[in-house]
């Protein structure tokens, strides 16, 4: 059954190397609504296992920083994933796993059965805003995804120490922890990345109660479709989108904007995933964050028009024709909602 969205997703999520902890710290504090630790394309071959060190230290406080962190594991059909995933699916601190390549439904189920060995039953459906764990019992843990810009703290500041080899996580726990406490599958994100991943985009939407999202990846798809320009995406961006919103999951972010020195060309990007139904985008550097914001909150002008549609629901609670000729039913009411939950972020 697909899930009921009931509340606005974050808008920026930054991209961080997993082999620089000194970097991830910083990034903490920027200001991203989400913290993706990068396991996979961001780091060497020869760097992974630092790379999954430092951050399963960084992941074993409970709160490693102002805004909830994510990781992106290696290629699931790879040698790499199925270690990082039972080693990090315990800590604390992680609030979801983004998973590269995904080609079908097969994927999401073989990470979720990594993540957990729990027998017992998870929840049908959770809230797509929901970032925390899903436990077996039905019992979830809610992660705040609100935008905070405070200060660095001793968390974060932990983070980018020199990773020992006796890290407090312990890579790839085989079996129950010795507590004898069930584990959580934690929130699971896919990446559309293929030909095959964007034609089986909605059952991978809807593969497991864990997903939380979906997402395009664009570098890889535009090389295996031979595309040399914005025009042959249109279709697979827009297939996301539909499958996401189809399965009630949030609307996707939109794919990295690769040149960090081309603030304009963000913006108008943006602006064009924006009308394709993509709501915030992943970034690479901390100067991409307000450009990415900006772009996907309401005008003025829209918040204005929002708050007279939801005045004239409330006043009359049927399908009506306002003064100025446009007409306002129940799915327009419930957009101009989503509108003033977007505007929120500003105050």
């Amino acid at each position: 059954m697909p899930r009921t969205a009931t509340a606005p997703p974050p808008l920026t999520w930054l991209y961080v190397p997993g082999d620089r902890p000194d970097v991830v710290a910083k990034a903490l504090g920027c200001g991203a609504d989400v913290i993706l630790v990068d396991l996979e394309d961001a780091v060497a071959p020869g760097r992974k296992d630092y790379a999954l060190r430092a951050t399963a230290e960084l992941l074993s406080d409970p709160a490693p920083g102002p805004a909830p962190v994510h990781v992106r594991v290696n290629a699931l059909d790879g040698p790499l994933a199925e270690t990082e995933i039972r080693t990090l699916a315990v800590l604390p601190g992680l609030a979801g796993l983004r998973l590269p390549k995904v080609q079908g439904p097969a994927d999401v189920h073989r990470a979720a059965g990594w993540a957990t060995t729990a027998a017992g039953p998870v929840p049908e459906h959770l809230p797509y805003a929901m970032e925390a764990a899903v436990r077996p019992t039905g019992r979830t843990l809610s992660g705040r995804l609100a935008t905070a810009r405070t200060a660095r703290t001793p968390h974060m500041a932990r983070a980018a120490r020199t990773v020992r080899s006796s890290t407090t996580a312990t890579l790839a726990p085989s079996a129950t922890p010795t507590t004898g406490t069930l584990p959580a599958t934690p929130a699971l994100y896919a990446l559309l990345e293929s030909a095959l991943g964007i034609e089986h985009a909605f059952p991978i939407a809807t593969a497991h109660p864990a997903l939380r999202g979906i997402a395009l990846g664009e570098a890889d798809l535009c090389a295996e479709l031979c595309v040399r320009d914005e025009a042959g995406l249109a279709w697979p961006r827009s297939r996301t989108v539909v499958a996401a919103r189809a399965a009630g999951l949030a609307p996707p972010p939109q794919s990295v904007y690769p040149d960090v020195h081309d603030l304009e060309g963000l913006a108008r990007s943006c602006a064009q995933g924006r009308a394709l139904g993509f709501l915030g985008r992943a970034a690479i550097h901390p100067r991409q964050l307000p450009v990415i914001e900006a772009a996907h909150l309401p005008s003025a002008e829209e918040v204005e028009a929002a708050q007279e549609i939801v005045r004239a629901a409330a006043a009359d609670g049927g399908a009506q024709a306002l003064a100025d000729g446009r007409f306002v039913d129940a799915a327009v009411v419930a957009g101009a909602r989503r509108v003033l939950a977007l505007a929120e972020r500003r105050r």
